[in-house]
């Protein structure tokens, strides 16, 4: 069975998520993925009040249940990593570039420190730190995607990059993952991520990603 496929609400920026839930399903997305930016609205309350499913709650600090980033990569980052993610597991972490935990050793040996700590593995992230997401996949209990290359954090599925996800759904189907994929496009200028549209580019990996489901 073809594993569901939704977005993440910053494919929406800057419609709330209740009008991004109403586009994603017109557009045939499965469920939206919430995001929270500290001081903001409660993200569990929207559960049920959506057009969609929320899938999974990604915050931008440290909440049991939740998808979180880990800290940038600068000295001693790595135990306040390990700190925050062992006062609060069980979370899930999101590794990328930037941040202290941006290689494949580095995931394993986090999770190897922190047990209980989930994985959400963003195919865009790896590949734009030079690594290939499918070699996570066997510990991840979320996953994103997004085409990108090394240095190159968001490209169109029309234009090709350096994820394989024909590779991502064989790998996804060989360790028995049984959860859900979410496409994730952003236009966050300020953060080194200009993107004119996120939606747009979204819709068209949609459509790369299910023709893949249906030709197997």
């Amino acid at each position: 069975m073809a594993l569901p496929i939704g977005a993440v609400d910053c494919v929406f920026f800057p419609a709330p998520p209740t009008e991004g839930a109403v586009r994603g399903q017109a557009l045939g997305f499965d469920h939206i993925d919430i995001t929270q930016a500290p001081g903001g609205p409660d993200v569990f309350s929207f559960d049920g009040e959506l057009a969609l499913p929320v899938w999974d709650h990604c915050v931008a600090r440290a909440r049991t249940g939740c998808s979180v980033g880990v800290l940038p990569d600068t000295d001693g980052a790595w135990d306040r990593t390990i700190d925050v993610f062992r006062r609060h597991v069980p979370l899930r972490m999101e590794p990328w570039p930037g941040g202290v935990v941006n290689t494949i050793e580095k995931v394993h040996a986090m999770l190897d420190a922190v047990p209980g700590l989930g994985l959400l593995v963003d195919t865009g992230h790896v590949a734009t730190w030079g690594e290939d997401p499918v070699e996570l996949l066997a510990r991840a209990d979320h996953v994103q995607l997004r085409q990108a290359s090394f240095g190159d954090a968001q490209r169109h599925a029309d234009d090709g990059g350096d994820v394989d996800f024909a590779a991502v759904l064989r790998r996804l189907d060989e360790v028995g993952y049984d959860g859900r994929l979410s496409i994730e496009y952003f236009d966050f200028p300020d953060l080194g991520w200009p993107l004119d549209d996120p939606l747009g580019h979204a819709v068209a990996l949609l459509a790369h990603v299910r023709g893949l489901q249906t030709a197997r």
